[in-house]
């Protein structure tokens, strides 16, 4: 097998940024102002995303024109997307997060760094410096002070240049941040949207009164969670990084998934799986016997689209969070000595448990209890998404991928230095104490080779 663990090069810290200019970038036509519904899944979703998309030098496009073509877009981009110009509101009467749509504008950055790309080093490697490229919120507990939407722009010694870009994750999931992302692309080449967005959050309302009708296992009550106070808090923001973890990018290739996937046709009655399914198997036995976890059982979570699960269908064009979590739960004994193929079946299970009644349930559920999903391995998947087949004026990223926040309980997918859709390999970003790591390393090449 191919697999391997990627080598840790030393990680450039100082990334020589220097800020050029900071400015306020308002809607170029006037909206009215109104307040926008967040859904039961946005109310926990009230921290920011970043992620860095890295250009090469295009002798056509020089600094001057890019700013400016970034900035018009941007502009014009907060008339469709009017509540990306707006400012996160707590509604002291109902107890919940909403957008006040106020026009009051995203930040738009300007900056250079001294270095040229290939000292910034590898860029598939996670580098947390990579942070230094985009626009960080500042320290005011006033969310009147909080853009939802930041963008940096920041040009290499050698022509090449990166768009950082920071937006609150109760604006948007995966899918509806890469259509933002694909009609700023547009926007830079025209003055026409790549895709309409459908802004309207009402089909995911609770139902009145709620109704719960299934157990939810994957959620854990946390009846302070609609709090300004909380913000940053669990799973509503990125969990800090403990001292001692290690983080390691784990390589698979196209070659290892095909190989996973027939030993998960083995011995079961699973007739068909998906990537996704047999690398979430993997890394989740894995990580979970690493750990030498005391309970008798693990739980696996990850984010499941819901759009065309939902009765009517949500369209495709839905701005805004229609991710759930599925799960899948197992005994550690099924994990250390089951086969492969049962414990992806279960994985398969998670997402087809999923239809419009359970997706209801869960609404209804977060309605009554305030809460949030908890797990003990959580997968989150930026290998398919395609940032980085996004075309702009000037051409496509060399590479697109999220500042990442280490965590132990969070394993992140992402794609290759390609960044195509279509590429069947895989990098897994784990992060773990130095000796559990070591075992998470030699798991992930024993049950691989087996």
């Amino acid at each position: 097998m191919d697999a391997q663990c990627q080598a840790q090069a030393p990680l450039v810290e100082d990334l020589k940024v220097t800020i050029e200019r900071s400015s306020i970038v308002l809607p170029f036509e006037k909206t009215p102002r109104s307040s926008m519904f967040l859904s039961n899944i946005d109310q926990i979703l009230t921290f920011n995303v970043e992620t860095v998309h890295f250009f090469p030098a295009n002798p056509e496009y020089h600094q001057k024109i890019v700013v400016e073509l970034f900035e018009s877009a941007l502009s014009r981009l907060l008339v469709p997307y009017d509540f990306m110009a707006g400012r996160l509101h707590f509604n002291e009467h109902s107890r919940r997060f909403e957008i006040d749509c106020n026009s009051a504008g995203a930040e738009f950055i300007v900056a250079s760094s001294d270095l040229t790309f290939l000292e910034i080093g590898d860029l598939v490697y996670p580098n947390p410096a990579f942070r230094q490229f985009v626009p960080q919120l500042s320290n005011s507990k006033d969310l009147a002070d909080l853009p939802l939407c930041l963008l940096q722009v920041t040009w290499f010694k050698c022509g090449g240049f990166v768009m950082g870009l920071s937006t609150n994750h109760a604006t948007f999931d995966g899918i509806s941040a890469k259509t933002f992302i694909q009609n700023l692309a547009s926007l830079t080449a025209s003055t026409t949207l790549a895709v309409q967005p459908y802004t309207n959050r009402e089909p995911l309302r609770a139902r009145s009164p709620p109704l719960v009708s299934f157990p939810h296992p994957e959620l854990f009550e946390f009846p302070s969670l609609h709090s300004p106070a909380n913000l940053d808090n669990g799973l509503i923001g990125p969990p800090a990084v403990a001292e001692d973890h290690h983080f390691k990018v784990f390589r698979l290739t196209g070659e290892d998934i095909d190989s996973l996937k027939q030993k998960a046709r083995q011995g079961g009655a699973l007739e068909s799986c998906t990537s996704f399914n047999v690398v979430a198997a993997h890394l989740w036995r894995c990580k979970t016997l690493a750990t030498g976890r005391g309970n008798e059982q693990s739980t696996l979570l990850y984010a499941v689209d819901i759009r065309r699960k939902l009765k009517p269908p949500l369209p495709h064009e839905y701005a805004g969070n229609a991710v759930l979590a599925a799960y899948a739960i197992a005994e550690l004994s099924e994990l250390r000595y089951g086969t492969f193929s049962n414990i992806v079946e279960k994985v398969w299970e998670g997402p087809r448990r999923i239809d419009d009644e359970y997706a209801r349930s869960v609404i209804d559920w977060g309605e009554e209890h305030r809460g949030v999903p908890r797990g003990d391995v959580f997968v989150s998947s930026w290998w398919r998404l395609g940032l980085s087949e996004v075309d702009y004026v000037w051409g496509r990223p060399k590479y697109t991928c999220p500042v990442v926040h280490a965590t132990k309980d969070i394993i992140l997918l992402f794609p290759d230095i390609q960044g195509m859709s279509s590429s069947k390999g895989v990098n897994c970003l784990v992060a773990l104490p130095e000796k559990e790591m070591e075992v998470f390393q030699k798991l992930f090449k024993d049950f691989l080779n087996a």
